[in-house]
């Protein structure tokens, strides 16, 4: 009980810290968003996650998103073909967010304002596909936890698309291209790591941060959280690409490491 009762502190700690940067965010790129998102062909998905998301036939298929923060990949989904689509995120701010591009792009596409771990039960068994995109895990302290929740999410043979950050990533200190790479943190690290500068990834704005926690989950721990949640594990591939907005030093140093990663698994139909 005491671990669940800090896990659920360090998530609403969390979700304080997301909440508050939400208007920071919009500051930034709302206005170019809502111009953006009336192109006929808006996407902000690159080549993998274009190119996963079609192959597993997202055209046509319901769509989730946990964690979808402005929705703005949902509304990328929408312009694949996407039928229904629902993103859920636990800062309202975001939300508000979501639905204001949305209704701007004239997409029918829904937002929920809950946290990660108590969807409604009204989405259970609901969609084909549901979508784990960067920054998710590292905000999750029970990766076990996390996937038995966002499983229940899944129609008969839907997938769990993750397109995520290398856990490897969470070792270094992330830094600007010309900084060096300091192996910060053991690869085995069990204990968050909180972290008080703030959100804003896009302008750096500094401001009076509540404090986030992350953790490094170890790519096995990834995927024995699917398989122990009953899925099986279809799909996985590591990638050089560097997705995040955040360690352009390791990116630029040359050594070779993976940066992101892809993982699908699908529901496994009760016989």
């Amino acid at each position: 009980m005491k671990k669940r009762q800090s896990d659920n502190a360090y998530i609403q700690a969390n979700l304080s810290a997301w909440d508050e940067v939400a208007p920071i965010h919009a500051r930034h790129n709302q206005s170019e968003l809502l111009e953006r998102v009336c192109r006929p062909r808006f996407s902000v998905l690159d080549d993998t996650a274009t190119a996963h998301l079609k192959r597993l036939g997202v055209n046509g298929k319901s769509v989730a998103q946990v964690c979808c923060n402005n929705g703005v990949e949902l509304l990328s989904c929408k312009t694949l073909g996407a039928a229904r689509c629902v993103g859920f995120d636990g800062a309202q701010g975001f939300v508000d967010q979501g639905n204001d591009l949305a209704k701007a792009a004239g997409k029918d596409v829904e937002f929920v304002c809950c946290e990660a771990h108590e969807i409604p039960r009204e989405y259970h068994s609901s969609f084909d596909i549901v979508m784990i995109t960067i920054g998710v895990l590292s905000w999750m302290p029970d990766i076990d936890r996390f996937f038995s929740k966002i499983e229940k999410l899944l129609a008969p043979d839907g997938v769990i698309f993750i397109y995520e950050h290398h856990s490897i990533l969470m070792m270094f200190e992330p830094g600007h291209a010309d900084d060096p790479i300091n192996w910060e943190l053991s690869y085995f690290r069990k204990e968050a790591y909180i972290d008080d500068s703030g959100l804003d990834y896009y302008g750096g704005e500094s401001y009076q941060a509540t404090p986030n926690a992350s953790f490094s989950h170890k790519m096995s721990d990834i995927v024995m959280g699917g398989i122990n949640s009953g899925l099986t594990l279809e799909y996985f591939e590591e990638l050089p690409k560097h997705i995040s907005n955040a360690w352009w030093n390791v990116e630029h140093s040359g050594i070779g490491l993976p940066m992101s990663f892809v993982m699908v698994f699908r529901i496994t139909n009760e016989v």
